[in-house]
């Protein structure tokens, strides 16, 4: 039998603003290492965290990499998404998931997260994830996934993400069942006053109300690509690029950086340090944190109980 050791480590890749961070942080776990490429998240995760995270991935060794328990990564969700091209494998983004693969070669931690858009599951009829799966089980990680909701863990956001667990020298099967969590309502997301910035115009308003009725206030009132706008009281899926002009609070006005931030579950502590653009791409690339929370506490848990060894369950059976 083994035992977890106290005090996990793990490492935080492409860690954009943090938000694996903080749930991770919130487990217990300490960060020994982070990365992320874009000089804006940098900013943002250095005033957060005193720490600047390193650069490009694709350029840093990995042996240099200090020693960890747990690997968490967000790769970049673009190549497989449906607002993207959904190039995956064939974008050069994509293939930055085989330098998380090198890296767990590497360094041999206990454990990974790896998080990434709904679309990842069926991209290519479902070979990208087969392949992502049996080239992390080739590297002795029992492995898993699911597609999880922001909206079961309490965020009034429709975010769904794919999850991928990893464990080594673990072959029970990871439990994927969480217990739904009331959804905290937009009244406690919403800022009571905003700037004038944020309204949108007359004409779009005018617009908006001429398509779509709402059935109540508050709603974030939604259009997609084909021009139908609907509406709920919670938000759709932020997006790195589009939020502030598809999302409307009651047809009205867009988002504030703030409660972009408060929709993916980040606290009001956080600090917002970038121009309000970079601070809604930030918020449109992040994690929802109440949701790898839960996976999060439920990995750190796993590994803090004893492990049967193989060995043992052979004798269980030769003794029966």
């Amino acid at each position: 039998m083994r035992r977890a050791t106290p005090n996990l480590k793990f490492i935080d890749l492409f860690c954009g603003i943090g938000g694996f961070r903080i749930a991770a942080e919130s487990c217990g776990a300490e960060c020994v290492f982070s990365s992320d490429i874009d000089p804006y998240c940098q900013e943002a995760y250095f005033a957060n965290f005193g720490e600047r995270p390193a650069g490009d991935i694709t350029k840093i060794d990995p042996r240099i990499i200090p020693d960890h328990d747990i690997l968490l990564a967000g790769f970049p969700c673009q190549p497989f998404s449906i607002i993207g091209a959904g190039r995956g494998f064939r974008d050069t983004r994509g293939t930055l998931f085989f330098n998380v693969a090198e890296i767990l070669k590497q360094k041999r931690p206990r454990a990974f997260v790896l998080e990434n858009v709904k679309q990842l599951a069926g991209h290519d009829r479902g070979r990208a994830i087969r392949r992502i799966v049996r080239e992390l089980e080739a590297l002795g990680y029992n492995t898993s996934w699911h597609v999880l909701n922001a909206l079961d863990f309490g965020l009034p956001q429709k975010r769904e993400r794919v999850l991928i667990v990893g464990l080594r020298d673990d072959d029970r099967e990871f439990d994927w069942h969480f217990p739904k969590t009331p959804m905290r309502p937009l009244t406690e997301i919403l800022e009571p006053k905003v700037p004038r910035k944020y309204f949108a115009s007359k004409e779009i308003v005018e617009k908006r109300r001429a398509a779509h009725r709402a059935a109540g206030k508050p709603m974030i009132w939604h259009e997609n690509k084909a021009g139908n706008v609907s509406s709920y009281p919670y938000s759709c899926a932020l997006r790195a690029a589009a939020s502030y002009n598809y999302l409307l609070l009651d047809g009205k006005r867009r988002l504030t950086p703030r409660e972009m931030l408060r929709l993916q579950g980040f606290p009001d502590t956080y600090k917002i340090v970038t121009a309000d653009a970079q601070t809604r791409k930030q918020a449109g690339n992040s994690v929802p944190v109440a949701l790898v929370r839960a996976v999060l506490g439920r990995v750190i848990e796993r590994l803090s109980q004893p492990v049967p060894s193989r060995y043992d369950n052979a004798s269980t059976r030769l003794a029966a």
